[in-house]
């Protein structure tokens, strides 16, 4: 349970400090709550639909794995009947719970290991989007593939945002100064495990799904950190 709980303290601690920007680090450190940011939360989650040829139903339930402070939800919560998130950063979802006030969404606080509590063959589709990536150890996050196929209903869907690009992970970055990250001009923990995470195997990731009853349809950006997958729940 420590890895999680170091990821828990590592995400309170970047919401606190910049939630928007470690939610989406193209956008300028300490630029606020300005519009760009939720227009380009829209505009990921329709790419990745596109891409993956998924079409959530105005009657789904669909769970946001990761859900940071909210923004994919907002986007997606006119589209469909109800939605959940849940994170591991109690902070992010407390922000998430303050941006959606008064949309039909229900926040989790989770355990960093797995999809509790959402309930078993509770939800029509489940996304993930900039998460799986920052996790360090792939071990957990194929634990996290598994416990997809749980909160499945029979025939539904995931759309989800894997690292396929052990290189990234491991690679030399120019870190900025101590002293601008001590007065906030840069952002900190760049170099901290939960923020580098991890890749994962695509082997690995259809072997995880078929353990949560699970069959990998489709696939695109193989071998980058940029790979997106659609499961489906077996009937």
């Amino acid at each position: 349970m420590a890895d999680a709980d170091h990821m828990a303290r590592f995400w309170d601690a970047r919401a606190r400090e910049d939630a928007n920007y470690f939610v989406d680090n193209r956008i300028q450190y300490g630029a606020g709550d300005d519009g760009m940011f939720w227009e380009q939360g829209a505009r990921d989650l329709a790419q990745m639909f596109e891409l993956l040829d998924v079409a959530p139903k105005p009657g789904d339930t669909v769970l946001d794995v990761g859900c940071g402070v909210g923004r994919l939800l907002k986007a997606l919560t006119p589209q469909v009947a109800q939605t959940i998130g849940i994170d591991v950063s109690a902070e992010m979802v407390d922000r998430a719970r303050a941006n959606l006030e008064g949309l039909p969404v229900t926040l989790h606080h989770g355990d960093g290991l797995s999809l509790k509590p959402v309930a078993d063959a509770s939800v029509d589709g489940v996304i993930s989007i900039v998460v799986f990536q920052h996790i360090p150890d792939p071990d957990v996050t194929l634990g996290y593939i598994r416990d997809i196929g749980r909160v499945l209903k029979p025939g539904g869907w995931a759309a989800i945002h894997v690292s396929n690009d052990p290189t990234i992970h491991s690679r030399d970055y120019k870190m900025p100064s101590r002293l601008k990250q001590l007065v906030r001009r840069a952002p900190r923990g760049q170099d901290d495990p939960a923020w580098r995470g991890s890749a994962v195997t695509l082997d690995g990731l259809a072997a995880a799904a078929a353990d949560g009853g699970c069959d990998v349809e489709k696939t695109v950006g193989e071998g980058t950190q940029f790979c997106v997958v659609r499961l489906r729940r077996r009937a």
